[in-house]
């Protein structure tokens, strides 16, 4: 671990080295400088991993190798996952939201329009028009 210790109500960036899922910090959000390494052997038990919570906002693959983590961020259960780049990252433009309990639908850009609009289709029927208008 380094960090960790804080001055008043600051708390300094902290990496926590050689979590493991029976840790709090495995299971649940954290919204400080908080940073949990987890080790594992394989691909399957790292998405196994990622995937084992209740929460699915943001994720990140770090990889050399664009094609493969593209390929593994399509299996990371979350609603946004960014690919060599950092967790928190948002654009007006850009649909945000999480799945599981991350939230529910999505807002920014043309996404906000279909989630918060109902799309309804309504006619009209009247004897002095005549249809179509």
């Amino acid at each position: 671990m380094t960090g960790g210790t804080s001055e008043s109500v600051i708390y300094q960036p902290t990496v926590l080295v050689d979590v493991t899922e029976d840790m709090r910090i495995f299971s649940e959000e954290s919204f400080g400088p908080v940073k949990a390494i987890y080790r594992f052997d394989t691909e399957e038990e790292a998405l196994r991993m990622a995937n084992d919570t209740q929460y699915g906002l943001s994720a990140a693959v770090f990889s050399r190798d664009v094609s493969r983590a593209q390929a593994f961020a399509d299996k990371i259960e979350s609603g946004i996952c960014h690919i060599n780049g950092p967790t928190v990252h948002d654009e007006a433009h850009m649909p945000f939201g999480g799945v599981k309990n991350s939230g529910h639908g999505r807002f920014g850009g043309t996404a906000a329009i279909y989630e918060f609009t109902e799309l309804r289709w309504i006619t009209i029927e009247d004897p002095a028009q005549h249809y179509p208008i």
